[in-house]
């Protein structure tokens, strides 16, 4: 995920920088020695070009945006679930530099000062930060994350408290080279959780009452859940009319499905019953039952 959302920080600074021109302008690696040999050979049409180096140099869970809560689906009998993401803030620290040599005519800090501030007003045009806006015209990559196509992204530019060792940052890369002013980003991505199965659906559960210590008193009733589904591969049918009715065509309860085609009926005993379905575009579907169902299965598939 984070290096598709490399990519996208490229994206908008090639977007919105004139003079970025192209994907060798906009770097990801550690401004050491390395990246000042490559930044002196640099050209771009034949031209010698400025650079960005935008290096990762931390990464930070946001727990104020942590959520317990989980998503449930249905899925042919079977209860997954999915963890609300949680968060992971990306900090950025990016430089400007110039292949330029300083002469008593040429001073490059005055470029590299000038592609700064065009950083900052790039990043602060594109907030919020959406994927799919930030590569308009142009589609988004065909690996891009469908997850975070359309999310707001959360951006920091320049957050007020700075970033506070920039001292041993330019250090750790050669106390030989000056410092340079850094633009602080911090970006929050969603961590995607794995989905995992919570277990089979209930469709089935009873309820018995009876006078303490007399058995033959008790009295023991079905609740029973299915689901309406259609097309191929089968999808939920939300919405539609329900009734189940006796082995005498007499109703015992009417249900709607809901967002997941689920519906239940409880107060039954046990026998013979039908599922009568109607859905607006569909046949209406008749289907014999058992309460309980050996198999657990009151499913309804319309055509």
């Amino acid at each position: 995920m984070i290096d598709h959302l490399d990519n996208l920080l490229r994206q908008v600074f090639l977007s919105r920088i004139a003079e970025m021109e192209d994907e060798s302008q906009v770097r990801f690696q550690p401004p050491d020695d390395t990246w000042r040999t490559y930044v002196s050979n640099l050209t771009v049409g034949g031209q010698p070009a400025n650079a960005l180096n935008v290096y990762l140099a931390d990464l930070r869970e946001n727990r104020t945006l942590r959520s317990n809560e989980r998503v449930r689906t249905y899925d042919n009998g079977l209860v997954t679930e999915e963890p609300a993401p949680r968060r992971m803030d990306c900090h950025y620290l990016i430089s400007a530099w110039s292949p330029a040599a300083l002469t008593p005519t040429v001073e490059p800090t005055f470029d590299e000062h000038a592609l700064l501030y065009s950083a900052v007003g790039a990043l602060m045009d594109a907030e919020p930060l959406v994927p799919r806006r930030a590569y308009a015209p142009n589609p988004l990559p065909a690996t891009f994350p469908e997850e975070i196509a359309d999310a707001e992204l959360p951006t920091h530019v320049l957050p007020v408290e700075g970033f506070s060792k920039i001292a041993e940052f330019w250090e750790t890369f050669g106390t030989v080279h000056p410092w340079k002013p850094l633009v602080y980003l911090v970006v929050t991505l969603p961590v995607i959780m794995e989905r995992r199965i919570a277990g089979p659906m209930v469709t089935t559960r009873f309820t018995g009452y009876r006078h303490v210590g007399q058995a033959a008193t008790a009295e023991i009733f079905v609740e029973i859940g299915g689901t309406v589904t259609a097309g191929v591969p089968p999808g939920p049918v939300r919405g539609a009319w329900v009734q189940i009715e006796d082995s005498l065509g007499t109703p015992a309860g009417v249900a709607s499905t809901d967002e997941d085609g689920r519906f239940q009926f409880s107060g039954l005993t046990s026998g013979n019953f039908a599922l009568r379905v109607r859905a607006q575009g569909f046949s209406e579907a008749f289907v014999n039952i058992q309460v309980p169902s050996p198999t657990g299965n009151y499913d309804v598939q319309l055509t």
